[in-house]
């Protein structure tokens, strides 16, 4: 008989070797504020403690609303160390926004910081299940002493509930939730992916291979935990005893200071985020490799070439909410390095191939056949397996639409290479129709970007009577640039179709983004398309 041995998956596993292989190794650096491993895992034990003392019970929903401090990391470990599911809310959502959020996924507990406290108070009261709101405040804050609401309870207090004694880190069901992650809702009512135990113990590990994380590393926390848990990053980096240093706000001056000060080897981010710290006045050549991470939207081959510049080497990812931020990764070739410049970029730029602990990534037609791998046939990509949600919360008949045919259904329509690269081409809701011809927005806003006086661009579809919709590009300058329309049109005409080049070129200051970088598309178009009836707006 062969004995039978088994252990639940978790995260909490990660914390529970760091504090004891690296017990006295910086864990958080945040300003003068450091805390070692060993720290790190009693402030968790803490939480957890603090969070029991307070009613929470064993899958109870405890939500955070957090920028990038110390507390929101303790809060990945300590929220499931103590039994509950940890929400984390975008901090740059309304108060009705938060208060939908609090009530659908029926939080017990609110943690919420100080600088954002006072535009929530008038629907705190208006929370159905929410039982008490905790205060935090951060002394790097702009609400820095300020006085929490008399109904709330401050941190520090909440966490003299607690105390540090042990508890297990570990979990009955892997496949029991750990959190739960909205959708930014742009098409409607946002939706709660469930992330399990075992789902973002998987993805962590994928994150240290395919970031290359070690106990050497420093990562900089330019992404925002509370998108897909900071896409497991802090699972991930902890695991291997490396140190998180805290950023509250994404400023080039500060990042560039830090990427100093702290010797940062690694970081993520969407790619506006690149474009803000390689076109930083303090940009300038690294003194050692800086490991740069990017999804979120495809990344031009421009801004990976000027990070390249820098001394960055590019991971480019792809994913999304329900995936527990990247599943593919473009996995570098070592023919490539042969290949200009320009070329490899671009090789670069594609989404590419399933991350080692996921499932191979398809691109099918509407049938769910496999498109030809030609590099010009566009199809839906879709996954399944580990490193998918357990479906929406509370939500089965949107889960049975995202899980049509067995497979999650992205929405992003891309090409499949030859090689079994993924390329993403465009959102099915972004891809313009003109005259019976599929336009991709994201190869003229690829081909724009690559003109030396731009800094940013987004195209969209508007209303055309002859061909039911064309491209207009919506232009963001470098500053001191003197590119006209002209001048951009008579660019893109000598580089892609004619067919597809914008008639209309609009310069504007900045392009209106979610708070994860993403361009809003859906804003530029409402007011392209108010009072034609024939786009579908979102």
């Amino acid at each position: 008989m062969t004995a039978h041995s088994f252990t639940a998956l978790t995260p909490l596993a990660f914390l529970e070797r760091a504090s004891d292989v690296f017990a006295e190794k910086t864990a958080i650096a945040y300003g003068d504020r450091r805390l070692s491993y060993a720290e790190f895992g009693a402030e968790a034990t803490c939480l957890a403690h603090a969070l029991r003392a307070s009613g929470v019970e064993h899958g109870d929903r405890v939500a955070y609303m957090l920028p990038n401090i110390p507390e929101m990391l303790v809060a990945n470990f300590g929220v499931p160390l103590a039994g509950a599911v940890l929400v984390a809310i975008n901090t740059r959502l309304s108060a009705e926004e938060v208060l939908y959020l609090c009530d659908h996924s029926g939080a017990t507990v609110l943690v919420v910081d100080t600088e954002y406290l006072a535009a929530l108070t008038p629907v705190l009261p208006s929370m159905r299940t929410v039982r008490e709101v905790v205060a935090v405040n951060d002394l790097q804050g702009p609400a820095a002493h300020q006085e929490a609401d008399h109904a709330c309870t401050s941190y520090a207090d909440f966490m003299k509930r607690g105390s540090g004694e042990p508890l297990p880190w570990t979990v009955h069901d892997e496949s029991s939730l750990i959190s739960i992650n909205y959708s930014s809702g742009t098409t409607g009512q946002p939706k709660g992916a469930m992330y399990t135990h075992r789902g973002a113990y998987l993805n962590a590990l994928g994150e240290v291979i395919h970031q290359r994380f070690d106990p050497e590393s420093v990562y900089l926390w330019t992404l925002p935990m509370f998108h897909c848990n900071g896409w497991c990053t802090p699972w991930a980096v902890t695991g291997v005893g490396a140190t998180h240093v805290c950023l509250r706000a994404v400023r080039a001056e500060i990042i560039w200071r830090l990427l100093d000060d702290e010797a940062v080897t690694h970081l993520d981010g969407a790619p506006t985020v690149l474009t803000t710290i390689a076109e930083a006045p303090q940009a300038h050549p690294l003194d050692r490799e800086l490991v740069a991470t990017v999804a979120g939207a495809a990344p031009s081959p421009t801004v990976i070439a000027r990070m390249r510049e820098l001394g960055a080497r590019i991971v480019h990812v792809y994913g999304m909410t329900e995936l527990y931020g990247p599943y593919t990764i473009n996995e570098w070739q070592t023919g490539w390095s042969a290949l200009p410049p320009a070329d490899q970029a671009r090789r670069q730029a594609r989404q590419g191939v399933a991350m080692i602990q996921a499932a191979p990534v398809r691109v099918v037609d509407y049938e769910m056949n496999d498109v030809p791998r030609d590099g010009r046939t566009m199809g839906e990509i879709v996954m399944r397996g580990n490193n998918v949600m357990a479906g929406y919360y509370n939500d089965p008949d949107e889960t049975e639409v995202a899980f049509r045919g067995g497979w999650l259904h992205s929405g992003d329509l891309g090409v499949q290479h030859s090689d079994g690269y993924v390329e993403l081409r465009d959102r099915a809701k972004d891809i313009i129709i003109s005259g019976g011809e599929n336009i991709s927005t994201v190869e003229i806003e690829h081909r724009i970007e690559s003109h030396p006086a731009v800094l940013e661009v987004a195209v969209i579809g508007i209303p055309d009577e002859k061909w039911g919709e064309r491209p207009k590009a919506f232009v963001v300058g470098k500053p001191g640039s003197d590119v006209d329309e002209a001048e951009l049109i008579t660019y893109l005409q000598m580089h892609i179709a004619r067919f597809k080049v914008p008639r209309t070129i609009e310069f504007v200051d900045q392009l209106p983004r979610t708070s994860t970088g993403k361009v809003q598309k859906f804003s530029l178009r409402e007011k392209e398309w108010a009072g034609h009836s024939s786009r579908v707006q979102g």
